[in-house]
């Protein structure tokens, strides 16, 4: 549109390619992948035509959700190596020319951060504010304090943990050890543009930030209504309510528009990106865009197509319409067809479709993210619950098949040697390698001329066309 601006900056035209840092490349033969080991491989991004690369959380962690529970925002965990080794991704990249896009998880630290260890330490400590604390309702028959409310997390059990040292209840609206943090405290708000300003500072190009929906609640806390669509023993518990008290709850734009300000003052050197997570209905996710007065998200990640139950035809041209016909005046568009959460693209739509969901992601107008491995066709790996790491498999382990993340999330396939050139021979790898990694790698696929990989490199040259 003539009023739109018309020079399109590196996020319109680059393909974004999601890196989950456990699972890409081993350099020290610990079985876990490492900021090292991205670096060795960045010749992939440059032969594959991808010109940005974001890594799933690589900051200090318990890892009790591999590093979705955050204990120092401005640290890199020992587990993917250090600050200098982040220091020479980065300058490897830039010499290069690949941005790099961070992972922000503003919802919720670990329960070993500073910030909260501080929090919990007593009723008047100066950090008690920072975190969502309550009272109890009252006791129960065995004098056992009970939850402020019925709120539910999203890996099961109560959203509320007792603190017996300070006889309250602090919210996690997903793990125990992952403490909600109150962004109706200023100090808070600050503190988050501060973890962004770090890395800005470092020469990061942008940020995907993460549950951007769980970060407020209602602060009355009123009693969540149950789902009558709810099936127990099929649907994880979380599903069991209407969480309109604790997702989407309004003053998250405004937040929003907080920490666009700060990625808007660092574009002033060098265009900066954020893009927002969020699974909503299309009319809700689409408020995350802003206006053109008070933008918010460069675009919120589209998950249209990767959740749409059927791929057909039809389907398909209505989805695209859906978004197309529904994003403001001058948004961008975007496609995510897979992603660390959601089984693989041939295990989700079949292996006959692969090359098609893939055309479809690069080739419609806006910005495709593809996940590690979709371009080589990997597939879901089979775990036991004796191998299963995720926590969501772990809390639910009598479903822990149907909810795990683990299957998709296994290493990168390189190769035909050991361990399909992720790690060297004889190490046990963090999750099991796929038993078809020697007939599906980047080696073996690069010099057969129908395989996935030349045919998603042939899609991204005719992208830059």
């Amino acid at each position: 549109h003539p009023t739109c601006d018309q020079n399109l900056q590196w996020w319109q035209t680059s393909i974004i390619y999601q890196i989950y840092p456990r699972s890409f490349q081993d350099s020290n033969n610990d079985g876990v992948g490492d900021l090292k080991g991205i670096e060795q491989r960045l010749s992939h991004f440059k032969d594959i035509h991808v010109d940005a690369v974001w890594l799933s959380p690589m900051f200090k962690s318990p890892m009790k959700d591999f590093g979705y529970d955050v204990s120092d925002y401005t640290d890199v965990d020992p587990i993917f190596g250090n600050m200098a080794d982040f220091d020479s991704l980065l300058a490897a990249m830039q010499k290069q020319g690949i941005k790099l896009i961070l992972d922000f998880v503003p919802n919720h630290s670990s329960d070993q951060h500073e910030w909260f260890i501080e929090s919990r330490s007593s009723l008047n400590n100066p950090k008690r504010q920072w975190y969502m604390w309550a009272e109890p309702k009252g006791m129960d028959a065995d004098n056992n304090p009970i939850p402020p409310n019925n709120w539910i997390s999203v890996f099961s059990g109560s959203m509320w943990e007792f603190d017996n040292k300070t006889n309250q209840f602090y919210l996690h609206q997903f793990l125990v050890e992952q403490p909600d943090l109150n962004y109706t405290n200023p100090e808070v708000v600050e503190a988050s543009k501060n973890v962004l300003r770090f890395w800005l500072n470092k020469g990061v190009d942008g940020f995907r930030i993460d549950a951007i929906k769980h970060v407020y609640e209602n602060p009355k806390l009123p009693d969540e209504v149950p789902d009558p669509n709810y099936r127990p023993g099929v649907d994880a518990p979380y599903s069991s309510l209407i969480h309109n008290e604790t997702t989407d709850f309004p003053p998250l734009h405004w937040l929003n528009r907080q920490w666009r300000s700060v990625f808007d003052e660092y574009s002033k050197t060098k265009p900066r990106f954020a893009v927002g997570e969020a699974y909503d209905p299309i009319d809700i996710i689409m408020l995350y865009y802003g206006t053109q007065q008070q933008p918010e998200f460069h675009f919120p990640f589209n998950f249209f197509l990767l959740t749409l139950p059927k791929w057909t035809g039809n389907t398909l041209n209505q989805t695209v319409h859906d978004w197309m016909s529904k994003m403001p005046a001058c948004g961008w568009p975007n496609w995510v067809v897979g992603n660390h959460d959601n089984h693989r693209i041939s295990n989700r739509r079949g292996p006959k479709l692969v090359k098609a969901v893939n055309a479809v992601n690069l080739l419609l107008p806006g910005t495709p993210t593809t996940y590690y491995g979709e371009e080589i066709n990997m597939r879901n790996v089979k775990i036991s619950l004796a191998d299963t790491q995720d926590p969501f498999g772990l809390q639910n382990p009598d479903i822990y098949e149907s909810v795990s993340r683990d299957p998709e999330r296994t290493p990168m396939q390189w190769d035909d040697s050991p361990n399909a050139g992720f790690s060297a021979s004889g190490i046990k790898t963090w999750l099991p390698i796929a038993d078809d990694y020697k007939s599906v790698n980047v080696k073996v696929e690069k010099a057969n001329p129908n395989s996935h990989l030349n045919f998603y490199r042939s899609l991204a040259t005719l992208r830059q066309s």
